[in-house]
């Protein structure tokens, strides 16, 4: 197992030329490579987040090399992949009192897709590709009423499907 210096190096390789020392600053002050990914779930350790994101990376790169998926920008999958999630460095924290990961009750966003998009705005210039398939990835996990632009975003960006198999993929197959 890497430890967050490992995985930093992991993160920067992946996003190439699309990687900047900001963005690499900003991850780290919301502690997004020692994050968990769920409390109970996939990723439900320290590194959790990371783990599965180069997973969900990994698998949107193979699922691009093996379809011949077009991209607006060659690093769109592993940018997909590592960045999907960062919602939930927001989402849960460490409980002390019982050593255990907890939902964090003072949030001031809601969201998953959608708060992750706005939480890299600033941090990250994304395309509205990339934004989309971001929003989307819980595909129709989403909630009932994003199901419309759901399809929507699919009939413009075929990538946005892609990315919840991706991610899909990861979670559920792999448990990653």
């Amino acid at each position: 197992m890497l430890n967050k210096e490992g995985f930093i190096e992991v993160v920067k390789t992946s996003l190439g030329s699309t990687f900047t020392s900001e963005l690499l600053e900003w991850l780290d002050s919301i502690h997004y490579f020692t994050a968990p990914a769920a409390k109970r779930h996939h990723g439900a350790k320290k590194y959790g987040l990371v783990v599965h994101s180069l997973q969900v990376a990994a698998e949107l790169r193979a699922l691009t090399d093996s379809l011949n998926l077009q991209w607006m920008r060659s690093e769109s999958p592993e940018i997909v992949g590592i960045l999907h999630d960062v919602c939930k460095t927001n989402d849960y924290v460490w409980d002390i009192d019982v050593e255990d990961i907890a939902w964090n009750d003072h949030q001031i966003m809601p969201g998953h897709g959608d708060k992750s998009v706005i939480m890299l705005a600033g941090h990250f210039n994304l395309t509205e590709e990339e934004a989309a398939c971001i929003q989307f990835h819980m595909g129709a996990f989403t909630d009932k009423e994003q199901w419309q632009y759901y399809n929507e975003a699919i009939k413009r960006w075929p990538n946005v499907l892609y990315t919840h198999t991706a991610d899909m993929i990861a979670s559920q197959i792999k448990g990653v």
